[in-house]
């Protein structure tokens, strides 16, 4: 028995004498114990040791650079990222105003409209007398512009983009961005003229009349320079006529012959009087027919 226990009595004789000697030459005790911890299995899952590090910011036209070749390469996503980090390394500084411009500029070009009108509020309202105030303004209103969803839906966008180009006509007449923003303003009116109208047309197919006439008087008092104008004066003499109000639907139908007598709906309107053995006749103390000559129409 005791010859079967030798070899492995010498062979751990053999591994302490190794391990004794390494020891001795491993130098000061402080590396012994580092030695003697990892070999320690409590600590074999212990977490790691971190060293914390102060990075230096990359230069600023390094960064500058960086995101210009992003935008070469139409990589908006990085490029934003890029122009971001310059005007958030470099506060009070030229960089920071061109960081955040070109931040605003790659986010609305990625798609990233929200992020865009954010980046373009924060702009302005930190350099609002910038040479650039006039082109943050229009891509602020452009990035509500394009979401601008159809009339079935909910038109906010729509109001928002007329407010912000409305407010870049009255504060920067000069600008070159001024006639695409009153072009924008109007086909943004159009639109809220036509959810007005689709809300009316909902009622009056009810049998709702008076919420529609509601709906289609607002169109003529918001938005009589829109396209919808004609529909919403056609619409009011159906709407009048099932009322029973037959001379304020024959004064929707006169205003409508007399400032589009070429309109298809105003032959729709004249053929549903005529239904009812009447012609058109304007009753000039009509909401109507004060309404068209308030705005300057008829």
């Amino acid at each position: 028995m005791s010859s079967l226990l030798r070899p492995s009595s010498a062979r751990a004789r053999s591994s302490l004498t190794v391990l004794t000697a390494f020891l001795t030459l491993a130098g000061p005790v402080a590396a012994r114990a580092d030695f003697l911890d990892n070999l320690n299995p409590m600590n074999w899952f212990a977490p790691e040791k971190y060293v914390t590090k102060v990075l230096k910011d990359p230069p600023a036209e390094q960064l500058y650079d960086k995101g210009l070749a992003e935008l070469k390469t139409r990589d908006f996503e990085n490029a934003s990222k890029s122009f971001s980090k310059l005007e958030k390394a470099y506060p009070y500084s030229q960089y920071q105003r061109k960081g955040l411009l070109m931040t605003t500029f790659s986010q609305y070009e990625n798609g990233s409209f929200d992020d865009a009108i954010g980046s373009a509020k924060r702009y302005l309202t930190l350099y609002p007398n910038s040479a650039d105030s006039p082109y943050l303004t229009y891509i602020e209103g452009m990035s509500y512009y394009n979401q601008i969803p159809d009339v079935s839906r909910d038109q906010e966008r729509a109001e928002k983009a007329v407010a912000v180009f409305q407010e870049l006509i009255a504060k920067y007449p000069k600008s070159e961005y001024v006639e695409d923003a009153r072009y924008k303003v109007q086909v943004a009116r159009d639109q809220l003229a036509g959810k007005e109208v689709s809300i009316g047309r909902y009622y009056l197919i009810r049998q709702q009349y008076t919420a529609a006439i509601n709906r289609f008087r607002n169109v003529l008092a918001k938005y009589q320079d829109t396209r919808h104008s004609e529909e919403a004066l056609e619409r009011l003499t159906e709407a009048y006529l099932a009322m029973g109000l037959p001379q304020e639907a024959q004064t929707a139908a006169a205003v409508l012959g007399h400032n589009f007598p070429d309109s298809p709906w105003y032959k729709e309107a004249y053929s549903r009087l005529k239904g009812e053995n009447l012609a058109p006749s304007e009753d000039q103390g009509s909401w109507i027919s004060k309404t068209f000559k308030k705005m300057g129409v008829g």
